[in-house]
């Protein structure tokens, strides 16, 4: 249950940003309090890692251990990059938004893998039923 509400909650905050980018006029602000949001995202995702390393299942949690080592490198590897990159126009060769489509790729590449983690635990699941 908790993967299930890990991976909603990383879904529903890409609708969540779109909708605040619409609903804020300063995309300064909004853009700050996206970042905070994914911040959150990160966060949450370590902890169910973790979570996951002291559960007895933890050998089958190998795409959640993934999509939260992904959210981390977005987090502490790539965000420093598109701060520089805001604010002063590049940072290391690349603009604002090109890291912030390196990043979005990197997200959207953690929630496919919590989908991916889903269903093949729904398939195990339906495995044992029919055994």
């Amino acid at each position: 249950m908790l993967i299930v509400l890990w991976a909603g909650s990383l879904w529903s905050l890409l609708w969540v940003a779109g909708i605040l980018f619409r609903l804020q006029s300063d995309r300064h602000v909004a853009g700050l309090i996206a970042a905070r949001l994914f911040s959150i995202e990160t966060y949450l995702g370590v902890s169910v890692a973790v979570i996951a390393l002291l559960s007895a299942h933890r050998r089958t949690f190998v795409w959640g251990y993934l999509a939260a080592l992904l959210l981390a490198i977005n987090e502490w590897l790539l965000k420093p990059f598109m701060v520089l990159a805001g604010e002063n126009g590049a940072a290391a060769g690349l603009s604002f938004a090109s890291w912030h489509a390196v990043s979005a790729g990197i997200y959207l590449l953690a929630c496919c893998a919590l989908l991916l983690l889903i269903w093949l635990q729904s398939v195990h699941i339906q495995f044992a039923k029919n055994r």
